[in-house]
């Protein structure tokens, strides 16, 4: 087998990385030559751009175009403004946190062998000498605060290409939907070739840097490594759950009183809800689903380093093998680029029923690009045949068992894909059941959407397992790691897709709030359910991918804290396994709890405008948006904290007390529970809102039989919207990374509950 060279391999990866953030920086430029600017001469021309945005005898309802561009151009400026302000709050608080939680792991990694800094036997490679624990500490350390900080500039990049595209978005659904299509698309391609290549780069940096000092130390170096995965996922989950309660508490606040109570339209700007509504649409499912996922691909790509350095490729000091992790992202960088170019610039899009399928075909287009980019790397960068480490034990592996372990993660993650779409896009019959069954109320409507929920489980668990046991009997635990990541390899083309739909929903506010002519609306409404079900498919895809990832750390930390077997009849394991199923149930309780305090002070306040401000409903008075936005900026800095404690002490508490036995029960129940509430959560959500989404269009005679917006069928579902609002976008999507966050904190404290766990057990 042709193997790459380890120099050739040190200039591969950096420069995937960085062609990756340079397509980015396309990107962004082409989305910024649409002009958002009030200030301008407009005989066609626009601060030395020529603009054909500005036609100059264009008028939008009785108003001319420079008026337009300038409210639109108010309206993004005030999203943008408050959605810059809860992130930097929120990342006040989340710094002091970074700091506690860094002392955390250096105290109770160092005082693993007592702070000593002599040198000491390795775990795995016996009769070589290894770094000292303190070292471990120190560097779990510096990877814990890389991670972190990371998945901070992943979320917060997200969000300001977000806030600067929606309102291009609108302008551009004047000239037609394709022109409009391909604004959303690139500006969520911005977000998603930024993470995928910083993740890589800061990823491939530290490795390098840490490398000066380890040296010869594999064991050592990505073990510390793996704290990268736990910066990046415990940023996530307070991104995830505190811009989940933010954006559900101003949706729910603006639909019950506007669209129930006071009978108007959606983003209507008379709603003192809407300007909250929109800046959570980018707190929440932009900033926070790009740290989600950030997470998962530091994790996975830190579950199969670790599981690889204690193998034949750790042990023979073979760098390019040992990178295989990263050259598969290297290479997902590259095929997600060539895909992108499907959508803005090979198929056109001229009409509404085309943008789906557009969106769908990026995953097909990148899962089979992909697979022959897999096939190349595991040709090129694998030796033909190699150990790996299996629980005390050693498995011989082919390369070619590798290409299946990633490919069957690849197209797991395709299925999911699928399987979601079909039961949240109102295109098919589950979604229209769910609307039909809007006829006769509110309750018939609640119990068709979980029914749905419940059922749209099963399929994506049977994906996720056939991938489980095909990779495990190919590769061990590094075959699920690399499944992990196959899952993973297109997330930049998955992230755009996914990004898009937030961009469209804020377009379609806009253009409500600006006062556009009715078949602008009409187009970004298109967009935006295509961008529902988009939004439901990246859930999925961070559903799959979690359990894969959380499996792979499963495996890690077993090995690391040095248990042979995990026995579910010892009671020891049995109370940990029905505990940890027990915690994503608490989970859900306090996050969907949240949304509903939150919420509930927001349709007082909302109320209390309506009721006391002159005019307000007429059109005469001005709702005073930013005590909406203040509310939930609030209850989100205030709400996120409980839940949060809860994922990050359960392993602690656990492992701490009770020892490695127990808390690899607590894991495993976990991740089975997690996975199935965490689907069940998002699809029912997603059905809901399309279901309103479905009667709202009218577009079949069977969507006109139940409409119009204002009927009863209409009012009971916005009524399941609502209640799916926390499913979809705060718990369901918060639980994945509940089960990861839980499986590599373990990771990165295991030494410690190796060493030290198990006080109870020890008094007993």
């Amino acid at each position: 087998m042709g193997e790459l060279s380890e120099g050739l391999t040190q200039v591969l990866i950096p420069v995937a990385a960085l062609i990756g953030i340079g397509f980015a920086l396309l990107q962004w430029f082409l989305v910024s030559k649409v002009r958002v600017s009030a200030v301008a001469d407009y005989n066609g021309r626009d601060n030395g751009h020529k603009s054909s945005l500005l036609g100059d005898a264009e008028l939008e309802t009785g108003v001319r175009v420079p008026e337009v561009t300038a409210k639109c151009a108010e309206i993004q400026h005030a999203i943008s403004v408050g959605a810059t302000s809860f992130l930097f709050t929120e990342y006040r608080y989340l710094t002091i946190f970074m700091g506690v939680f860094g002392v955390i792991i250096f105290l109770f990694l160092g005082s693993v062998k007592g702070f000593s800094t002599k040198s000491e036997p390795c775990t795995y490679n016996e009769g070589n000498l290894c770094k000292p624990a303190l070292a471990n500490a120190v560097f779990s350390t510096i990877a814990f605060l890389l991670g972190a900080l990371t998945s901070v500039l992943s979320g917060f990049l997200g969000m300001k290409i977000a806030t600067y595209a929606n309102a291009r978005t609108t302008l551009e659904a004047r000239k037609g939907i394709g022109k409009a299509f391909v604004i959303a698309f690139r500006s969520g391609a911005v977000m998603g070739f930024l993470l995928a290549a910083n993740g890589l780069l800061v990823l491939y940096v530290a490795i390098n840097l840490f490398k000066l000092y380890y040296g010869d130390d594999w064991e050592g170096l990505y073990e510390s490594i793996t704290g990268y995965g736990l910066g990046g996922s415990s940023m996530a989950l307070f991104g995830r759950v505190g811009g989940g309660i933010y954006t559900k508490a101003a949706d729910v606040g603006a639909d019950l009183v506007g669209k129930v109570e006071q009978n108007i339209p959606e983003d209507d700007p008379r709603n003192p809800a809407v300007i909250a509504d929109n800046v959570g649409d980018n707190v929440g499912d932009i900033a926070g689903m790009g740290s989600d996922l950030f997470g998962s691909y530091a994790e996975s790509s830190c579950a199969a380093l670790f599981v690889a350095s204690i193998s034949s490729f750790g042990l023979n000091h073979d760098y390019t093998a040992m990178s295989y992790p990263l050259i598969i992202s290297s290479m997902g960088i590259v095929i997600c680029m060539i895909t992108t170019f499907f959508a803005t610039d090979v198929f056109e899009i001229k009409y509404e029923n085309q943008i789906e399928p557009s969106l769908k075909r990026q995953l097909l287009i990148s899962t089979v690009l992909m697979t022959v980019g897999i096939a190349i790397v595991s040709f090129f960068a694998l030796p033909s045949e190699f150990t790996l480490y299996n629980f005390g034990g050693s498995k011989v592996v082919k390369n070619w068992h590798l290409f299946f372990c990633v490919a069957i993660g690849l197209w797991a993650g395709l299925v999911i894909g699928y399987i979601t779409e079909y039961f949240t896009s109102n295109a098919y019959s589950p979604v229209q059941d769910v609307a039909d069954s809007c006829r006769t109320g509110a309750a018939t409507n609640v119990i068709f959407g979980l029914a749905l929920g419940y059922k749209s489980v099963i399929i994506p668990i049977f994906a996720i397992a056939v991938a489980i046991y095909v990779s495990f009997s190919l590769a061990a635990m590094y075959g699920i790691a690399v499944a992990a990541l196959g899952m993973l390899s297109t997330i930049a083309t998955g992230l755009a897709i996914d990004a898009y739909g937030p961009i469209s929903d804020n377009a379609g506010g806009i253009a409500e709030m600006a006062g556009l002519r009715h078949e602008i609306r009409e187009r970004t409404d298109a967009l935006d359910a295509a961008g529902n079900t988009t939004a439901a498919i990246g859930k999925g895809f961070a559903i799959g991918s979690a359990a894969l990832v959380s499996l792979a750390l499963f495996g890690a930390y077993v090995s690391r804290a040095g248990i042979k077997t995990v026995n579910v009849m010892t009671p020891k394991v049995f109370i940990g396994l029905i505990v940890g199923a027990m915690l994503p149930h608490w989970f859900s309780a306090m996050t969907m709890k949240s949304v509903g305090s939150a919420a509930l002070k927001m349709v007082e306040e909302v109320r209390r405008q309506f009721n006391t401000i002159p005019g307000l409903l007429e059109g005469t008075g001005k709702p005073d948006y930013a005590n909406c936005v203040k509310i939930s900026t609030d209850a989100s800095l205030k709400e996120m904290i409980p839940p949060g404690a809860l994922v990050l002490l359960a392993p602690l508490i656990a492992g701490t007390l009770f020892g490695v036995e127990t808390l690899a029960g607590v894991l495993a129940g976990s991740l089975v529970s997690g996975v199935q509430v965490a689907i069940s959560a998002s699809n029912t959500g997603g059905a809901w809102d399309n279901a309103k989404k479905y009667i709202e269009a009218g577009i079949t005679e069977h969507a006109v039989s139940l409409g119009p917006k204002g009927s009863d069928a209409h009012k009971a579902a916005v009524i399941g919207d609502t209640v799916g609002d926390p499913l979809k976008d705060t718990s369901g999507p918060s639980l994945n990374i509940l089960i990861k966050l839980m499986a590599v904190e373990s990771l990165v404290f295991a030494p410690f509950f190796a060493a030290h766990g198990g006080l109870i057990f020890k008094l007993f």
